[in-house]
């Protein structure tokens, strides 16, 4: 899977909290009943409330991978728009096209 300089050099550089952040992750995961799918679609929602680009690709090839489809991806951004707004989405679905495209930089 695509993982960005800037996460390899965070790993690099302080791999106890990595490890205690990826811990949390598999540990918030596994708390509750939503299917790998579904968290990483509320997860791309999240994102985009957030404006974060990173984390809006990253939960799009994550969800794309647990088996999601384009139109449910571009569809969980879309119901962000009355939440977060116009520009977010609009954002969003600029990161999550760049993914769908494969022209990632």
């Amino acid at each position: 899977m695509y993982l960005p300089k800037v996460y390899k050099n965070f790993q690099d550089h302080f791999p106890e909290v990595f490890k205690d952040f990826k811990r949390l992750g598999i540990s918030t995961r596994q708390a509750g009943a939503l299917d790998e799918k579904i968290q990483n679609l509320v997860k791309l929602g999240i994102a985009v409330g957030a404006n974060s680009r990173g984390g809006g690709m990253s939960n799009t090839r994550k969800a794309m991978a647990a088996g999601a489809t384009a139109e449910a991806v571009r569809h969980a951004v879309l119901l962000a728009m009355t939440t977060t707004g116009f520009p977010n989405t609009i954002a969003a679905i600029s990161w999550v096209e760049e993914v769908l495209s494969g022209a990632e930089y």
